[in-house]
């Protein structure tokens, strides 16, 4: 019996390991302040991302970026994140809360949370604005703050709240609304503790956001939660943005 040639096989090289190219932590570009990066923190570290912070200490600081091409529309806040180097804080929001799930799960929910979240910029403004006022002025503006909060602002969402009785704005479960209003409460509760009296399901709200591991993190001393601004910090963000 004649038995068939017997092929021989060439052993394969191995494969090349295959690495993962991790991405880096998000860098954002900015002066060491709340301004408009702080809603920015917020949901990074609600998210559980951990970020380095890249400060603006001059004019001429901002003028490097502005010059190496690095700002589109020539301002900050800027965040490097995924590849890109984002700015217009809107946009950089909307990819960090779409990306980690923090956005809804359809476009009704999402309409819903950009129509909460625009709300809460309008008040957010104010107090944005109010220390670039002179000291004579910022109390009319605080007046004004107290009284759009306590009459159009937190009356709306504590109506939201009512209406469907769950837990959460949008969906009963968490998204970047609820992460933006408690931010806001916050805020506003440094003015005056008291505008969150009459809000039964707002308090209950901050509560709850609050105890969540990841925010409850970040409310700890010694974050990167930035503090109160003060005429020392906004004298600072003058000379940086030269206004």
């Amino acid at each position: 019996m004649i038995l068939p040639p017997v092929r021989l096989l060439r052993a394969r090289p191995p494969r090349k390991q295959e690495t993962t190219i991790m991405a880096g932590k998000p860098k954002l570009h900015y002066y060491n302040g709340r301004g408009r990066m702080e809603a920015i923190r917020w949901l990074l570290a609600a998210a559980g991302v951990e970020f380095e912070e890249i400060f603006l200490e001059s004019a001429e600081d901002l003028d490097k970026l502005r010059n190496d091409g690095r700002l589109m529309f020539q301002q900050v806040p800027m965040v490097e994140i995924d590849g890109m180097e984002l700015v217009q804080t809107r946009a950089i929001l909307n990819y960090i809360a779409s990306k980690h799930n923090l956005y809804g799960k359809d476009l009704k929910e999402r309409a819903l949370i950009d129509m909460y979240v625009e709300g809460m910029a309008d008040l957010n403004e104010i107090i944005i604005m109010l220390l670039t006022y002179p000291p004579a002025e910022q109390v009319n503006q605080l007046a004004l703050l107290k009284e759009k909060t306590t009459n159009r602002y937190f009356p709306a969402f504590e109506k939201v709240l009512k209406s469907h009785g769950q837990d959460y704005l949008v969906g009963n479960r968490l998204s970047r609304a609820d992460i933006h209003l408690v931010e806001l409460i916050y805020n506003l509760e440094e003015f005056d503790p008291s505008l969150t009296a009459s809000f039964p399901l707002l308090k209950a709200l901050k509560t709850r956001i609050s105890n969540l591991p990841n925010v409850k993190k970040f409310l700890q001393p010694g974050s990167q939660r930035k503090p109160h601004e003060d005429m020392k910090t906004m004298d600072k963000a003058r000379e940086i943005f030269r206004f």
